[in-house]
């Protein structure tokens, strides 16, 4: 059994999925202005994430000592047409992503969790610094998530001739 927490990691589906309750397609695809973001395109970038977390980690525990992928993640958001997406299927793959990966790091001893690579900075990073840098991330999104919807609530009231 590994020192990290899995069930943080795995309740950060759950911290999304409570974050947008309630949120009509109206609302997930929402953007306050044409450069910023929607719900649903948060929700796509942190799929997006995950997909590149699993394969950064997957990479240190193999050995290769090839330097960790980077992303540009607004042109694949953009790229992949993510406000056209659907936030329930958006965190459906988000959540089997986190359980297989939950597998994974149920199984990897203190001496994995220790391995390194390389990051795109050129910094040296820890499987167990990636692990919780994703929920620090994803948490950080959650954030990004709130601001949204109090601009749209802003913005509502605001073209509804009420005061802010």
């Amino acid at each position: 059994m590994s020192a990290i927490n899995i069930q943080a990691y795995l309740d950060t589906h759950l911290e999304l999925t409570q974050a947008i309750a309630g949120l009509d397609e109206v609302k997930l695809k929402w953007k306050e202005t044409e450069a910023k973001w929607s719900v649903t395109e948060v929700l796509s970038h942190l799929a997006d994430h995950n997909i590149v977390v699993s394969f950064r980690i997957r990479d240190i525990l193999a050995d290769t000592k090839a330097q960790l992928p980077a992303f540009n993640q607004d042109l694949w958001v953009s790229g992949q047409h993510s406000n056209d997406g659907n936030a329930s299927d958006i965190l459906n793959v988000f959540w089997a992503l986190l359980q297989y990966n939950g597998l994974l790091f149920g199984r990897l001893s203190e001496q994995d969790l220790d391995k390194t690579g390389i990051n795109f900075k050129g910094e040296t990073v820890r499987v167990r610094d990636i692990i919780q840098g994703f929920s620090k991330h994803v948490h950080h999104h959650l954030g990004q998530i709130n601001r949204i919807k109090t601009a749209y609530q802003a913005q509502s009231q605001v073209a509804q001739g009420g005061n802010v």
